[in-house]
């Protein structure tokens, strides 16, 4: 019988989210579950962006603006770049197939760190491009040097997240902008930075102070994380005129709703509610930080709303200890089988963490 689906299809894994409350909850019948493991803004999103939803909703009979005009035009004003420079996605995570799907083939190639956004390589796999994947060191820390050289005579693209999802370390800009001088004119850079707002190191810089560097470089934003409107799916990605006219060639037309787009210039127009919750963020961190080091936890350098903790042991009975104390964390496969990612909730969720870890630890 023919197969269903080609090989490279089959060999697919598919997503997995962190757990719900809800199914938390209906699963082991508690209540007051708290979730720490997707990265979300624990604020909400701004009161302005509410407000425009509720505005807008009136008109959802009413297909989306396909080109995103008002907030093509306020990004485009915000990062000093030509409107034409802005390609729209439905979160970072559809930009990135969108990528792939335009600039890539199976009889290209592709460098990925491992590990690193588990939506990369899933995306290249789809399109049946060639990956390499790269080990972190420590699993931790990018390693550029090794990433260069994987790099073949037809690869065509390099992903690289800023800070990185998992494990919350960055590249610092002497760093990157030495990786990417060093890059073929034929390769596309692509450079995640989901996380970027949160990033309060001396040595971080975002890519786009960088676009000089080459030619083919392409940044990736998303509203879904510092902005909290994960549910409304909303992305961007800055590159130049010619790459964004062929993303345009492959997206589907009104990939952004209307309450996607509205929510998103919204949000812009709120500093004081973004940077409220930035502020919270990294206060948490360091005393969440602090916290888990004191029950002798290895935290690596966060500089994402989150941190990836290192227990010395496996980590999926931590993590089961956890979730029946009402707390979700988010577990890995290797490398991190040993880690957990914990992201930065408010204080009480935090403290609910915290005074949950020893028991989870103890019997472990």
């Amino acid at each position: 019988m023919t197969p269903l689906v080609a090989p490279h299809i089959e060999a697919v894994k598919p997503y997995v989210p962190g757990k719900p409350v809800e199914e938390l909850e209906r699963e082991l019948g508690i209540r007051g579950a708290v979730k720490l493991a997707s990265n979300e803004n624990p604020l909400g999103p701004s009161p302005k962006a509410l407000d425009a939803i509720a505005r807008a909703a009136n008109e959802i009979h009413r297909y989306p603006d396909a080109h995103a005009h008002a907030l093509r035009v306020r990004l485009a004003a915000h990062h000093r770049i030509a409107p034409g420079e802005l390609a729209f996605g439905c979160g970072s995570n559809e930009l990135i197939d969108l990528v792939v799907r335009t600039f890539a083939g199976p009889s290209d190639h592709a460098v990925i760190g491992a590990p690193s956004f588990v939506c990369y390589g899933m995306s290249l796999r789809v399109a049946n491009v060639p990956v390499t994947e790269v080990p972190l060191r420590h699993a931790l820390y990018w390693d550029l040097d090794a990433m260069h050289a994987a790099l073949r005579p037809n690869t065509k693209l390099v992903f690289l997240d800023n800070p990185n999802n998992p494990t919350s370390t960055h590249i610092a800009r002497s760093a990157l902008e030495a990786f990417l001088r060093a890059l073929p004119a034929s390769v596309i850079p692509v450079i995640d930075e989901a996380y970027f707002e949160f990033a309060d190191a001396s040595d971080y810089a975002s890519a786009l102070e960088m676009r000089k560097l080459h030619d083919r470089l392409v940044v990736l934003r998303t509203f879904s994380k510092a902005h909290g409107l994960a549910a409304l799916r909303a992305g961007y990605a800055v590159a130049s005129e010619a790459m964004v006219g062929y993303l345009d060639r492959v997206r589907a037309p009104f990939n952004v709703g209307t309450l996607a787009q509205v929510a998103a210039l919204a949000s812009l127009d709120d500093a004081e509610h973004l940077a409220r919750y930035i502020a919270l963020n990294q206060r948490e961190r360091v005393r969440v930080s602090a916290a888990l080091s004191a029950h002798g936890l290895s935290v690596a350098p966060s500089q994402a709303n989150f941190l990836c903790v290192g227990l010395g042991r496996p980590a999926a009975p931590v993590y089961e200890r956890l979730l029946r104390a009402g707390v979700i964390v988010r577990p890995f496969g290797p490398p991190l089988e040993k880690h957990l990612r914990i992201s930065i909730g408010l204080p009480a969720e935090n403290d609910r963490l915290l005074a949950a870890l020893p028991q989870a630890l103890a019997s472990a």
